[in-house]
């Protein structure tokens, strides 16, 4: 998660370029980085710098996007850096102090340079400020999107008469639903469609996904996490429910587990409108989303009384929620908040310089929790706590410069020691929420692309499972 100190997400990234480009631009003759006729040129057809670009900052300047993309201009600037011959983004790694490549092996050069800047740009969280935080975030997320990913194929479109017949399209429409406590709620549902064919041809088992945005449960919305969801609902043709479930500090733990059951009970009753089964609904969220999914998923199988009763009238409405809910048929937790009392290697290891940290973890933490009616240590708190002996297949995803790496890892094994069909991904070199880069960073496009293709087919494999059980 990026933080930056700006009200703008490019003041402080432009800041930094600027620098960069000065460093650079200098006559040095000596310098073997000067001029950019002594690096080996790459070819690339959307990226192609003209040959007058002969330094640095005016070779980082010309991915600067036009003026009709300015909302998204750090996916321009990440994606245009990334394509820079190597040496030269091994040098800016350096000059800031950036991990080498030995302290992240399986990290390339422009992903520790994402990482270097993210490290100086980034400034410590305060509880106080949560708001604000949340719309830089939400104004960097969307900035690193593609801007294809919003633009919508209907009829009033100019871009429909270039999509092809057989390329799927997705549009997306809010809805407001009713949260836990019958406020209103916004839900964000993606439909794919290809050519004249049905949704049921696109979507021939009726699986529907269930998304929960990650964010430390204070941060995040259905934009922020608005490509991940659209790249789900075209690569899969499944339609994709994102949940605008409230936040912290304003509502403590556990409320937006409260909601994200709503969601789970008004997407069971809507399904069929989207084109799906309510037998058919699998569970996905990344970070914080992804811990709300595992309880989701846990819940609405073994929900615990006693537990919801500790919430007096709201738990027992939300309970009652629970005891006609189908069960969910697979879930997919990215990088997944799943022990919020161990600590594992991997919290030492990856604890500090990263997307995220030791002290980002302890604001929102006590941001979700300090007033909390429960304690750190309730089930409806920490997934691992609870029942997990009956929750549905899982296919776990963990990324291995993560401070949460590891509790993902001792989720998946307690799966299968329950003999629960349990699959675990693993993306070497990136770092917590690396889906926020899926569009900017080659390696990361491709590992979200296999991440996606690879969960559709064990929910196939579900699927089929289940078939020749009940024949």
């Amino acid at each position: 998660m990026r933080n930056v100190t700006s009200n703008s997400p490019m003041t402080s990234l432009n800041t930094w370029l600027s620098k960069a480009a000065m460093t650079f631009n200098k006559d040095d003759s000596q310098s073997e980085l000067a001029p950019i006729e002594k690096v080996e040129s790459y070819h690339d057809s959307e990226s192609a710098v003209d040959e007058r670009y002969r330094f640095i900052g005016e070779k980082l300047a010309s991915y600067l996007p036009t003026s009709d993309y300015q909302q998204h201009a750090l996916h321009y600037v990440l994606k245009g850096i990334g394509h820079l011959p190597a040496p030269l983004l091994e040098n800016l790694v350096g000059r800031l102090k950036g991990p080498t490549s030995e302290q992240y092996l399986h990290a390339d050069a422009h992903m520790r340079l994402i990482i270097a800047v993210n490290s100086k740009l980034k400034t410590p969280l305060q509880v106080d400020k949560m708001q604000e935080l949340r719309e830089r975030f939400a104004a960097d997320a969307v900035a690193m999107q593609a801007p294809k990913v919003w633009q919508k194929n209907t009829t009033k479109s100019n871009i429909k008469r270039f999509i092809k017949k057989d390329d799927i399209a997705v549009n997306w429409q809010d809805k407001t639903i009713a949260n836990a406590d019958d406020g209103d709620m916004t839900v964000r549902c993606y439909q794919a469609t290809v050519g004249n064919k049905t949704q049921a041809k696109i979507n021939p088992d009726e699986t529907v996904m269930l998304f929960f945005h990650g964010g430390g449960f204070c941060i995040g919305d259905v934009d922020t996490h608005h490509e991940f969801c659209h790249a789900v609902c075209e690569q899969t043709g499944w339609p994709v429910v994102s949940v605008d479930y409230r936040l912290s500090p304003e509502y403590s733990a556990p409320v937006a587990l409260r909601d994200c059951i709503a969601a789970y009970a008004w997407l069971a009753d809507n399904c069929q409108s989207l084109g799906a089964s309510a037998k058919r609904i699998v569970l996905a969220g990344d970070s914080a989303g992804g811990g709300l999914s595992t309880l989701v998923a846990q819940q609405v199988m073994t929900p615990v009384q006693s537990a919801w009763a500790d919430l007096g009238a709201d738990g027992q409405k939300t309970f009652e929620l629970l005891q006609d809910l189908p069960a969910p048929l697979a879930q997919m937790p990215l990088y997944p908040v799943t022990d919020v009392e161990t600590d594992y290697p991997s919290w030492e290891l990856y604890g500090e310089g990263l997307l995220l940290d030791h002290a980002d973890v302890a604001v929102f933490d006590a941001a979700c929790l300090a007033n909390s009616p429960l304690s750190r240590d309730h089930v409806l708190i920490s997934p691992m706590i609870g029942d997990n002996s009956r929750v549905c297949p899982t296919y776990v995803v963990a990324s291995e410069l993560d401070v949460l790496r590891d509790e993902a890892f001792a989720y998946a094994k307690q799966l299968e020691s329950f003999g629960i069909a349990t699959q675990t991904y693993t993306v070497l070199g990136a770092p917590h929420g690396f889906i926020h880069l899926m569009s900017v960073h080659q390696g990361i496009a491709k590992e979200t692309h296999d991440i996606i293709k690879g969960f559709a087919q064990f929910v196939s494999e579900v699927i089929s499972t289940q078939a020749k059980l009940a024949a």
